[in-house]
């Protein structure tokens, strides 16, 4: 599996993810829609949580539709990529997903200053393992709705995801190590960029869904 052509398709992959990545969707929205930049409200952050308490719904469905739709499209690429090079592996999904997260994250065109990286993650769990997704959706979905708090689906998801990436990965024969080693960066980077949230959570004043941030 870790061949030259294997490491050069990684590398194609990962800077094509990093640049669609970049392309930051709550920040082109707000611009076009406000002539305004959402990093300077709320959380500070890009995201489709922060464009709905700042603009309201429509940006943030036009934001959570080019995050999600940019994750979708790397991992084309990356699957076009690896053919290309005679290289079949599932791998490849988690590799584009893993480095357009960190074009979200720290996009090159906006300053290195993102989003946190929600939706963009959840596509990517969606298409490179749609098990995986089914099982964090049903346990934590509703606890979006119970809680009326995003971040604490986020934050259990972003711990989950490697879990059960393993576990999955390793019921259905995929590669293990590789897969669940993405899954773990992936997951710590979101627990870290939820640092603030999780922090709130443990005092009892995250905001709730739907409520404007003081």
């Amino acid at each position: 599996m870790f061949t030259t052509n294997f490491f050069i398709s990684c590398a194609i992959v990962a800077v094509i993810s990093y640049l669609l990545g970049s392309f930051n969707f709550g920040i082109i929205v707000s611009h076009f829609y406000a002539k305004d930049d959402v990093r300077k409200h709320g959380s500070g952050g890009a995201g489709m949580t922060n464009m709905l308490r700042t603009y309201g719904k429509l940006p943030a469905v036009l934001t959570a539709i080019g995050d999600f739709s940019k994750a979708v499209i790397a991992i084309v690429i990356s699957k076009f990529v690896f053919a290309n090079a005679e290289l079949v592996t599932s791998s490849a999904g988690y590799i584009a997903g893993l480095f357009v997260l960190l074009g979200h994250v720290f996009p090159l065109y906006f300053g290195f200053k993102g989003g946190k990286g929600v939706m963009t993650s959840l596509a990517m769990i969606l298409v490179v393992n749609p098990v995986v997704f089914l099982i964090i959706a049903v346990i934590f979905i509703p606890i979006v709705f119970i809680t009326k708090i995003v971040s604490i689906a986020s934050v259990l998801g972003a711990i989950a995801f490697p879990v059960f990436t393993f576990i999955v990965n390793s019921v259905m024969g995929k590669p293990v190590l590789f897969e669940t080693s993405c899954a773990v960066i992936t997951g710590l980077l979101i627990l870290f960029l939820h640092r603030e949230n999780i922090k709130r959570l443990l005092n009892g004043t995250e905001n709730k869904f739907g409520q404007n941030k003081k």
